[in-house]
């Protein structure tokens, strides 16, 4: 069993096409990242100068710290945005990426597949116990990815069921 030239240059431009998903993707969701972190800088800013004017035309020292207070919870309401924000975009990016991922490990799978059923058939006689080993291995790999995508969900949900109670407990 050999691999011709063909199937070698189309494993590469698979290989380049799928990183060039990834760092796209990772691109992607630096770009949003960081347009977040500028309007938010610049929302604070704003803020900020409206709350040192709004202290400053107080009257008195009383309604400069009611003032103040005033501003405490609309800044905390922000900061929750911001942090439900963030992780709306990390988890998109998780997702994008677990689905190539997936995609690509279904692929490989249907690719050692197709090598173990072509040698099989081309294995000596008596090389039963082998390939049952192959097939053993990879159904063991199917199974921990299975596992790994299983965990990471399990993941993705508590941190979701975070935030929300964060986010409750703010309101």
């Amino acid at each position: 069993m050999s691999i011709n030239t063909e199937q070698f240059a189309a494993a590469n431009k698979a290989t380049v096409d799928s990183l060039l998903s990834v760092a796209n993707t990772a691109l992607a969701s630096a770009e949003r990242i960081a347009a977040l972190n500028l309007n938010a800088a610049r929302a604070t800013l704003e803020d900020a100068a409206s709350g040192v004017k709004s202290v400053l035309s107080a009257k008195d020292p009383k309604e400069a710290l009611a003032v103040q207070s005033s501003l405490a919870q609309p800044a905390v309401e922000k900061a929750v945005a911001y942090s439900r924000s963030v992780y709306e975009i990390t988890q998109q990016t998780q997702q994008e990426l677990a689905k190539m991922v997936e995609a690509q490990f279904g692929d490989f799978q249907k690719s050692v597949a197709g090598m173990v059923e072509l040698a099989s058939k081309s294995a000596p006689a008596g090389s039963e116990s082998a390939v049952a080993a192959i097939q053993n291995a990879i159904a063991a790999a199917n199974s921990a990815f299975g596992n790994m995508n299983s965990m990471a969900k399990q993941f993705a949900d508590a941190a979701q069921a975070n935030i929300a109670a964060v986010t409750k407990k703010t309101k």
